[in-house]
């Protein structure tokens, strides 16, 4: 079942593309994203996935529930590492959703997170511990697993620490079972992707100045092995979110150039 789902995620091209919406999970609502149920009817029916908290999956039902709908994407675990706004340091993961709770409230496939170089040991080994035991609840149960490997304060990072800690961090979530990985594009991203027997998506991180920016950094990411993107503020918080995440799934299925894309569909910035 795991194989099929997957094998649907990618069944449109070779890579896929990802819009995540899951940011209020951590931050309350944000700018773009303050109604969610009307956030969901701005996603492009042309995308592959939506991520999500299960906990929002009854209420964007009317953005998945339809033939050739994107796939949805449920984050199971919650970390301190995404709460930016309030200071927390410990990188700290608990379950917040079971896998068989996201599955009967209609999840396709699961996200768990891993943060590691936490600063302390037994973090780091109980971070370990969630990500396993999620991992192996939700292939029991059908589900396939994008690991997230996300660094502690990622932002503060100079460009070689970051891509230290993914390169090692990638390929340690993916022997711990992640059937794709999700994490930050670094300075030598192809050494990512290439050390890693699974697919790597690049995710956009935070909002860029423009538009064309948005889809030359996906267009970078997928030149450098990525098997796809998960993209949130920047395919959300723009001003029309169905044009630009058509454009970029032209970008990173279709390999149509950025500035063809958003030419043809009209972007401006």
């Amino acid at each position: 079942m795991a194989n099929i789902r997957l094998e649907r995620l990618f069944n449109r091209d070779k890579r896929c593309v990802i819009i995540a919406m899951d940011h209020c999970l951590f931050d309350g609502p944000i700018p773009g994203m303050e109604d969610l149920r009307e956030t969901a009817r701005k996603i492009a029916p042309c995308v592959d996935g939506i991520l999500l908290s299960p906990g929002m999956l009854p209420h964007c039902s009317h953005a998945l529930n339809y033939k050739g709908a994107p796939m949805a994407v449920v984050r199971l675990n919650w970390s301190t590492t995404y709460c930016f706004k309030w200071n927390y340091r410990e990188a700290c993961t608990v379950p917040a959703f079971s896998p068989a709770e996201a599955l009967r409230l209609g999840a396709d496939i699961a996200l768990v997170s891993l943060t590691l170089q936490t600063g302390s040991e037994g973090t780091d080994a109980r971070n370990v511990e969630v990500f396993r035991r999620m991992c192996a609840e939700s292939k029991d149960l059908g589900l396939p697993v994008i690991g997230e490997y996300f660094p502690v304060e990622a932002e503060r990072l100079t460009p070689e620490q970051l891509h230290a800690s993914v390169y090692a961090g990638a390929r340690i979530i993916s022997e711990l079972g992640a059937d794709l990985i999700k994490t930050f594009y670094t300075e030598d991203f192809r050494a990512v992707t290439r050390s890693c027997p699974v697919p790597v998506l690049g995710l956009g991180a935070a909002r860029l100045p423009t538009q064309i920016q948005a889809l030359q950094l996906a267009a970078r990411e997928v030149e450098d092995g990525a098997g796809g993107v998960v993209f949130g503020r920047n395919a959300i918080q723009v001003p029309d979110p169905i044009e630009f995440q058509t454009a970029l799934s032209e970008v990173v299925k279709q390999g149509v150039s950025p500035a063809d894309a958003a030419r043809a569909h009209g972007l401006k910035d």
